[in-house]
């Protein structure tokens, strides 16, 4: 038994396919795949053919013309889903964090926060938070941007943050015990398992933010903005006050 390879370069990268061809697949090109990864069937006649985006891969050689024109287009397609499916990272529930920063400063950079990108939480250096205790801090939050900030188990009970801008922040575990988000745009952040009693959220975006397990008791919604599908998803945690469940709309 033997195989051919099948190369295909990308940017910077060289994927490799391995591209079987059974006897049968002379007369009929055929390619059939598995649910998991990318494995073909068993070879019994090499075939080798080669995938490329220069102006030379225009040029086909004669032996590689029907049939063989068909299955070399399949098998440079299947390569293609195959490179895309391997090559992108892949973001889980219980995703792996980065470690913890060494960085001395690194819970005084809350108080300088990030400006690029906010709306998408992308930043030029990872803002990690962990662990840092921002307990009853009145000025230096205020109006941040902490977009995609690291912010699980740590602590910012009493704090001022209102009008902060903490757009996909990790906030697994955080303590905001009567924490003033007033004005404040939360979108798609993690609250899971995080205490907010007694938190303002009054006129707060919270659209796409989770709040799985959450301590919500006493927290104020008022004029809070969030998506319909998104409350749905809130209200059924059982710890927001009844006067809670009625500023949200919770049925």
């Amino acid at each position: 038994m033997e195989i051919k390879e099948t190369e295909k370069y990308i940017p910077s990268k060289m994927v490799t396919l391995l591209t079987p061809l059974s006897h049968n697949s002379l007369s009929s090109p055929q390619l059939s795949t598995k649910r998991h990864g990318c494995p073909l069937h068993q070879p019994h006649v090499p075939l080798r053919i080669t995938c490329s985006s220069s102006a030379a891969s225009k040029r086909v050689p004669k032996s590689e013309e029907s049939p063989f024109k068909e299955l070399r287009t399949v098998a440079c397609g299947l390569l293609a889903v195959c490179t895309v499916a391997t090559a992108s990272p892949v973001i889980a529930a219980n995703q792996r964090l980065p470690p913890l920063s060494t960085e001395p400063n690194r819970c005084e950079r809350a108080f300088v926060g990030n400006t690029i990108g906010q709306a998408n939480g992308v930043y030029d250096k990872p803002l990690d938070l962990r662990f840092c205790d921002y307990t009853n801090e009145k000025s230096n939050l205020k109006g941040k941007s902490l977009a995609a900030a690291l912010m699980s188990d740590a602590k910012f009970d009493g704090a001022d943050m209102s009008e902060a801008v903490m757009s996909k922040a990790y906030a697994v575990g955080a303590s905001f015990k009567g924490t003033d988000f007033s004005n404040a745009v939360l979108d798609r952040v993690n609250f899971g398992k995080a205490n907010l009693q007694g938190a303002i959220f009054k006129n707060t975006v919270l659209s796409g933010s989770t709040f799985d397990n959450a301590q919500l008791e006493d927290a104020v919604f008022e004029d809070t903005i969030i998506g319909y599908i998104d409350l749905q998803k809130l209200c059924t945690n059982t710890s927001i006050s009844a006067e809670g469940r009625v500023e949200l709309g919770c049925r």
